[in-house]
């Protein structure tokens, strides 16, 4: 579209946020994975999508990989009733001493890393303009500032990928952050943003499901208090069912607490009217550590053979195990 006149839609020409619920979604199954770029294919994706089709509207997609550009191929295809929030998968800019699994990369790399956005950029708005009808927005990055993360892209950086974005769609822009750094050092960033995408996840925090949902609420609250008159949403938020003690207890995971945590969060959001994308649809085997009760692993709301966990077995009696 290069510098032709944008006309905002949604979020970004009223200020209001869509209802409807919300999911993060990720197609990888067992063998599958974006690193090893071996994708699931349109069968498992159409699969999946009849699946949460039943009960989520939104869904968020982290990358513009062949992955995503399926998902978007199979919703036009079925004429299935999604809106999709899309993303970029960022590479590290510049080294992080403070990623406690290591994030010290050469100039030659962080100068390939920063080759490989430029595309990535270059897809987002590709995809969000063939796809106009399904990308509600977009988002340039998923935790790329916070303190621990292995990506660390500078904010001046971000900020020019939003300009650029702006020139080539017409959807709202966000980025999607752990609720800390909106509160002080993404605030250049928030300026040229349409609205606040926030992640929120108690059990990360050594908190119990005694005060989870009050800790969530004060994550929210922190960022939208900084911002008055900003869209804010949440764009993850969850809770595992599995733990090896890497971060988060053992006893502090388990499917009754997911459930517990996941009732909590949808009727406070639903009440407050907070769009909020629930972590995750389906358990990703592929993240973290090889041991298998790596938290990563275990945060879906359904198992990776797609049989629902305990949150989800009330809604889905013709999907779970005999």
């Amino acid at each position: 579209m290069g510098d032709q006149a944008m006309v905002k839609t949604g979020i970004a020409a009223t200020g209001r946020i869509p209802r409807g619920n919300a999911i993060c979604y990720s197609g990888y199954r067992e063998g599958q994975s974006p690193a090893s770029r071996v994708y699931p294919s349109r069968d498992q994706i159409r699969e999946d999508l009849l699946i949460l089709a039943r009960n989520w509207k939104y869904l968020r997609l982290y990358d513009c990989s062949p992955h995503a550009e399926l998902v978007l191929d199979v919703v036009s295809a079925e004429s299935l009733d999604f809106k999709v929030m899309l993303g970029l998968d960022m590479a590290a800019e510049m080294s992080n001493p403070h990623c406690p699994w290591g994030a010290e990369f050469s100039e030659e790399t962080l100068a390939a890393n920063r080759h490989a956005n430029a595309a990535e950029v270059r897809r987002l708005i590709d995809l969000a303009n063939r796809h106009g009808d399904t990308v509600f927005a977009v988002s340039v990055g998923n935790e790329a500032s916070v303190e621990w993360t292995d990506h660390m892209v500078p904010v001046d950086s971000l900020v020019t990928y939003v300009a650029e974005v702006r020139q080539g769609i017409s959807q709202p822009i966000t980025f999607c952050e752990n609720y800390v750094p909106w509160t002080y050092k993404l605030e250049p960033l928030a300026e040229v943003l349409d609205f606040i995408a926030v992640h929120t996840y108690p059990a990360w925090e050594y908190r119990s499901l005694d005060d989870a949902l009050e800790y969530t609420k004060q994550n929210y609250r922190s960022v939208v208090d900084h911002y008055p008159g900003k869209p804010v949403i949440i764009t993850e938020a969850g809770w595992t069912t599995a733990a090896n003690g890497r971060g988060i207890d053992p006893h502090n995971a388990s499917e009754e607490l997911q459930a517990s945590y996941y009732r909590q969060l949808m009727e406070w959001t639903s009440a407050e009217e907070i769009l909020t994308f629930v972590f995750e649809a389906f358990d990703e085997p592929w993240k973290g550590s090889p041991d298998p009760l790596e938290p990563e692993k275990h945060w879906g709301l359904f198992n990776v053979d797609r049989t629902p966990k305990l949150v989800m077995r009330d809604l889905y009696p013709d999907l779970a195990p005999e």
